[in-house]
């Protein structure tokens, strides 16, 4: 800190005068400018620049854990302690999460299927648990709302729209979308929303019975009876919409742009704790692969427990 301060100042002031004010001598001042720099700080100057990138390459939205995570999973072998000190050197930090805006809208006049997933959100294999929930982003010319479907077995999210109102119509997009992505019959398939008058139309109810889904609503004004879906929201305000180094958001157009990247990482890139720390492509293929192999084997292993997202 005292060298640091001096070279700041020297052409200022001068080497002796400062080391004076300070009470320091400068014969230890030029001691340790001619002495060599540890091991300690060429790696620290080596990765600093790594874990910048790193950081930015992921919506520069990562704490120390999660850029820990992604510094190993890119092949660089540091410790999680080491990661959260070069953080602060370099003034970089996670995002932090913010209050949700309230877009559930209930129908009293209208009839709500059962809760069937009464707030355990897990799945032993894709395409048994999805959950939808909306949520609305603040543009320059107007609100935009964006609806996010999201297999409850990996998070992925396999269907999304943004639309400038929040109609049934939006919610049935972002439900075509992800029967693209599937598959056009899921027989089996639990389909759970909260208790919007989205999720309780005639219309909604028709797609679903296509799709051989079988609808599920939760409680009215209870966010823990859609907690992953409210969580997938929270995550997206926070990540790529009220992060300072993203934005602004003129348009549902921009809006729209902006959450078409972060779907992208979000499935193939974003490490997720839930997940062991594998993004959810990645999750899905390898229980993709040990299905296989188990089929072609006769063997069938416990799937590991998993707990409510």
């Amino acid at each position: 800190m005292i060298v640091q301060f001096i070279d700041r100042n020297r052409d200022e002031f001068g080497v002796e005068p400062v080391c004076a004010a300070l009470q320091a001598a400068p014969s230890t001042y030029w001691t340790s400018k001619r002495r060599p720099p540890s091991a300690r700080s060429v790696r620290d100057a080596e990765l600093m620049p790594i874990l910048l990138d790193l950081w930015e390459a992921n919506f520069a939205v990562c704490g120390a854990r999660k850029l820990w995570v992604a510094a190993r999973r890119a092949g660089h072998g540091i410790g999680r302690d080491q990661v959260a000190r070069l953080m602060k050197l370099l003034g970089i930090r996670g995002v932090k999460r913010t209050k949700k805006v309230r877009t559930t809208r209930p129908d009293p006049k209208a009839g709500r299927p059962a809760d069937l997933v009464e707030r355990v959100f897990a799945a032993e294999a894709p395409n048994r648990l999805w959950v939808a929930d909306l949520t609305q982003v603040a543009a320059w010319s107007g609100v935009a709302y964006v609806c996010f479907v999201t297999d409850a077995f990996s998070r992925r999210i396999v269907g999304w729209r943004v639309a400038g109102h929040m109609r049934t119509q939006m919610v049935l997009d972002a439900l075509e979308m992800a029967r693209w992505t599937r598959g056009a019959r899921l027989g089996g398939l639990i389909a759970h929303a909260d208790a919007g008058s989205q999720a309780a139309s005639v219309r909604y109810s028709e797609r679903l019975d296509d799709l051989g889904a079988v609808p599920s609503v939760g409680s009215v004004g209870d966010s823990y009876d859609n907690a992953l879906a409210e969580a997938v929201n929270a995550l997206f305000k926070t990540e790529p919409i009220r992060n300072p180094r993203r934005g602004p958001w003129p348009t549902a157009e921009d809006v729209e742009l902006a959450t078409l990247g972060w779907v992208h990482w979000w499935n193939t890139d974003r490490v997720h704790g839930y997940l062991d720390d594998h993004p959810p492509d990645q999750f899905e293929a390898a229980y993709a692969a040990a299905t296989t192999d188990q089929t072609k084997t006769g063997i069938h292993t416990k799937q590991p427990a998993q707990n409510p997202g």
